[in-house]
């Protein structure tokens, strides 16, 4: 890897990176490392790829010093408990680092030091107005620009005072030079003259650089407001001369309405029915076209990757795109139907949902006291107190899952099952995006625990979720959508803690059928891994393989989520994989990666390329250009404080009217912990537990009576426990023995009858 430039220091407060050579022990020496400075603090990675995930160290320069060794080394301490000895590849560049760094620490000082006096006096940088009230975008805009001068203007005063300092030390240096005799020192002395006369002259050039870009910034925004100003009269006149044809149109309506009002009242008179049934039609027939969704002509892709398909593409243009599916045009032609069909839904709103909870307290807590006796042991059987979780349950973070029901959606509306298994298998790694940050883990579910989750009006869906065994712990889970789709499965999780790192691994199979087809397809979830569990900040991995199947074409998708290494040089949570038919013959390539997005391209043709690892021929597809189908949603605003919970996730645990008694929402030591009372969560968690391992223990009393009476061991099995809402049978796909929905619950709870929910909170 070559050298980066190293371009003139930017301001305080900007970022800025570069390869160091950072001292580590007597038996390594110096070793390469790649630094950024950034907001007064500097830190250091091994490669640039691990700037996302792994910082090896970081020094706040506010309360740090700089010294210099010799020509290109420089130490940098923060008073004994960090010290990094560096050393730059030219002298040059090492007087670039220590003028950036130095104006890093002179203005982290000065932010501390304000800081410090400001109290909660109004800062600049506060957020704009929410929004819904007016200019909040113009407003915004302006507190920005606004920041950006103010944060030039301190640059150029941080500037300033080290040019000063500068200048005095170089004055100084002089004077000495001069009163000396012609000695030995003279060498010395004349160097370090030298030396701060670079270090003047490269800050010189960047207080030069600031002026010279805070000139460029108010040219650049005078104009800028000047556009902005004549655009928002044009628009103002617009808005005006709308309004005043909405008001003519209004007006009109009116007497059309009072007109056809009094026609259809005469109508009546003369006729019981006929010709006022026939307006009405007329009337929503016309309602319905000026409704209706604009068709939007789809994105024609015709630059192949090979030159030989440029006729080819164009001349099969047509056929390729029509087994697209025309996302935008069916899902905005859903609404309509949805109110062709039940008109009095558009008159209600959608319910409001909550968009923050309690933020997560800072409880302090041994690690190491309660990891040390668990290693080896399934996660689900050790006593873990509140301090690890999250406020939500398995069953919960189960119904997660649907964050990208989107996917499915517009996979039962494609034409082609090849394209189809493109959504379904994005849909697959989509499900793996809300677990990026989310290092808490959730509640074991309650036997007998239920969680639904019904957002018919809002996206379409019924899902409902039981926990149908505790020892292993499995939980059965059914969604039914109204858009031509059905979603089940059966999660039993396995998990072992290693000492450094946490494995989870899900155990079953997911099920997804669309109406469409009769498509059947099929897939196991990956690894899990939490790295870091005692040393270090946690973070989270996942690996391994996935097979989509489509059992009604023959048609199968493997994926591949290649694991982390610091040797890779691959782009960091990545996965690829490939669509094929029954025959084998590759028609889209997936890639990219299972925390941001998924692409799909369209596979013209393949060939053996070069020898791959172990000798195996690695295969190349010529495709035409890539096609984005997901992409994640940013997370919510302070996200950090609350568990880095997506805008879905927030709302899992929100209370809602008719849940079962057994729903998760009802779970007290939940809730506890939601509200911030952890020491009373560890408490009701306990209770709970307790009560739970009683129940089960009377169960297996009555089994073994029961068993006692009729004098046969194979007459009730050892635990008897049978799930409320889904029974066991086996599956006629796989052959496994699973939990499929048996249906009443909607219907129970319409009639608000729960007399079969156990009692178990």
């Amino acid at each position: 890897m070559s050298e980066p430039k190293t371009p003139t220091p930017p301001p305080a407060g900007d970022t800025y990176k570069g390869w160091v050579f950072k001292w580590t022990n007597y038996i390594k020496g110096y070793q390469r490392r790649w630094f950024v400075l950034s907001n007064g603090l500097l830190s250091y990675y091994r490669t640039q790829a691990e700037m996302g995930h792994t910082c090896r160290g970081t020094i706040n320069l506010a309360t740090a010093t700089i010294t210099v060794d010799d020509a290109c080394n420089f130490v940098i301490s923060n008073g004994g408990a960090q010290t990094y000895h560096l050393k730059a590849s030219c002298e040059v560049e090492r007087q670039r680092w220590i003028t950036a760094l130095e104006l890093a620490k002179a203005k982290a000082a000065r932010m501390q030091a304000e800081s410090d006096d400001s109290g909660d006096d109004f800062s600049p940088s506060s957020p704009p107005a929410a929004p819904g009230q007016g200019g909040v975008s113009q407003n915004s805009e302006v507190q920005s620009a606004l920041r950006t001068l103010g944060s030039k203007v301190e640059d150029l005063s941080t500037c300033n005072d080290l040019i000063s300092k500068h200048g005095s030390a170089l004055q100084r240096s002089l004077s000495e030079l001069d009163s000396l005799r012609m000695t030995g020192e003279a060498g010395d002395k004349i160097r370090q003259v030298t030396e701060r006369a670079t270090l003047f002259r490269i800050t010189s050039n960047a207080m030069i650089n600031a002026c010279r870009d805070f000139l460029a910034l108010a040219q650049a925004h005078s104009k800028r407001w000047q556009k902005a100003l004549q655009a928002e009269r044009d628009q103002r006149v617009r808005l005006e001369e709308t309004l005043e044809q909405l008001a003519k149109q209004h007006n009109h309506l009116e007497r059309a309405f009072r007109g056809a009002a009094q026609a259809n009242a005469t109508a009546d008179n003369t006729s019981a029915a006929g010709p006022g049934k026939g307006e009405a039609s007329d009337d929503d027939d016309d309602d319905n076209e000026f409704f209706d969704a604009m068709e939007e002509a789809p994105e024609f892709i015709t630059v192949p990757a090979d030159p030989q398909f440029h006729k080819r593409s164009s001349s099969n243009i047509s056929g390729f795109n029509s087994d697209m599916c025309p996302d935008d045009q069916s899902l905005n032609e859903e609404p309509l139907a949805m109110n062709q069909e039940s008109p009095s839904q558009e008159l209600v709103p959608l319910k409001k949902r909550r968009t923050c909870i309690s933020d997560k307290p800072n409880y302090s807590l041994n690690l190491w006291s309660i990891m040390k006796n668990c290693i080896g042991k399934e996660l689900s059987k050790i006593p873990m107190p509140v301090n690890f979780n999250e406020p939500i349950s398995m069953l919960q973070r189960l119904s997660e899952d649907l964050e990208y029901h989107e996917l499915l959606d517009k996979a039962s509306k494609c034409q082609s099952s090849l394209e189809q298994m493109c959504y379904v298998a994005a849909f697959s790694v989509s499900s793996y995006s809300t677990t990026v940050y989310r290092t808490g883990k959730p509640f074991n579910p309650l036997l007998g625990e239920t969680y639904e989750l019904d957002r018919r009006r809002e996206s379409g869906y019924r899902s409902l979720c039981e926990q149908v065994s505790h020892h292993p712990p499995a939980a059965a889970h059914h969604v039914i959508s109204n858009r031509g789709w059905t979603l089940r499965q059966e999660i039993t999780v396995a998990s072992k803690f290693r000492g450094k790192y946490l494995s989870i691994m899900p155990l079953g199979t997911i099920h997804a059928i669309f109406e469409k087809g009769n498509n059947h397809y099929t897939w196991k979830k990956v690894t899990t891994t939490v790295h870091n569990i005692i040393v270090g900040k946690l973070w989270i991995d996942q690996s391994g393989e996935i097979d989509v199947v489509n059992h009604t074409t023959g048609d199968h998708c493997h994926l591949k989520f290649a694991p982390y290494s610091y040797f890779s040089r691959d782009v960091a949570r990545k996965v690829t994989g490939v669509v094929m038919d029954k025959d084998g013959k590759a028609h889209y390539v997936l890639s990219g990666t299972w925390d941001e997005k998924m692409e799909f391209s369209r596979v013209m043709q393949s060939s053996r390329g070069e020898n791959g690892t172990e000798g195996k021929q690695k295969t190349v597809y010529q495709t035409l250009k890539a096609r984005e189908v997901w992409r994640r949603n940013p997370l919510p605003e302070g996200a950090e404080t609350m568990y880095y919970f997506t805008d879905l996730a927030l709302t899992l645990n929100e209370p809602e009217e008719g849940m079962a008694p057994t729903d998760s929402r009802r779970r007290p030591d939940q809730r506890l912990m939601e509200d911030g009372r952890w020491d009373e969560a560890n408490s009701e968690k306990q209770r709970l537990e307790e009560k739970q391992r009683s129940v089960r223990r009377e169960r297996e009393r009555e089994a073994a009576s029961q068993r006692t009476s009729s004098q046969s061991e194979e007459s009730a099995p050892h635990d008897s426990y049978q799930a409320l809402w889904f029974e066991r049978c086996e599956d006629q796909i796989t052959g496994e023995q699973i939990h499929i929905y048996k249906g009443g619950y909607w219907e129970a709870k319409d009639c608000g009858s729960w007399e079969g929910c156990p009692d178990i909170f």
